[in-house]
């Protein structure tokens, strides 16, 4: 087992759906992709890509089979953010019990940060898991994710329920765990 650290876990909701208008679209091509039956491989390709600066662990270990049955279930929508025809986002939105759809994972490659994405792409995400008809849409955030992601959630409506200290391993330089 690797080196493990302390996270703090905030967990967010929104029990209506927000009344904001669109964001602006970006400049360029820009594109929202459901990704239907993915394989395997181009989900680690996203998670990789935009988890690993921020220590995303929870599918890493999981087989080609474990994984493919997540995210190939039919109450998992993978949305994938494309800009000039390159992959620079993911949202995978879960609804399994029709009350909640949870944002399970949502995030940018790095070189895509910092560029106006995020806005668009959450507010195409909310939009997305609200078309779910759920009676509330959850995200949920830690310490080690970007420092703008908590403020960013919160500005587009959703209100903190819950927290909890947790530990985490850490990824190695190889991208492994510790």
């Amino acid at each position: 087992m690797g080196r493990q650290i302390d996270v703090t876990i905030t967990f967010l909701r929104q029990r209506a759906r927000p009344a904001y208008a669109p964001q602006p679209r970006p400049q360029g091509k820009i594109a929202i992709l459901r990704a239907e039956n993915p394989p395997a491989h181009f989900y680690r390709y996203l998670y990789d890509l935009i988890g690993r600066k921020w220590n995303w662990m929870s599918r890493r270990g999981l087989s080609d089979a474990e994984l493919s049955a997540i995210i190939n279930d039919p109450n998992v929508h993978l949305y994938v953010l494309y800009v000039n025809g390159v992959p620079a986002g993911m949202a995978e939105i879960e609804s399994t019990d029709g009350a909640v759809a949870e944002i399970r994972f949502f995030g940018l490659a790095p070189e895509f940060i910092g560029r106006g994405l995020s806005r668009f792409f959450l507010s195409n995400a909310i939009d997305l898991a609200w078309s779910l008809n759920p009676t509330e849409v959850r995200i949920e955030t830690c310490t080690l994710d970007h420092p703008a992601a908590l403020p960013l959630y919160q500005k587009f409506g959703f209100a903190v329920f819950d927290q909890r200290q947790g530990r985490v391993e850490a990824l190695d330089e190889r991208g492994g765990g510790g």
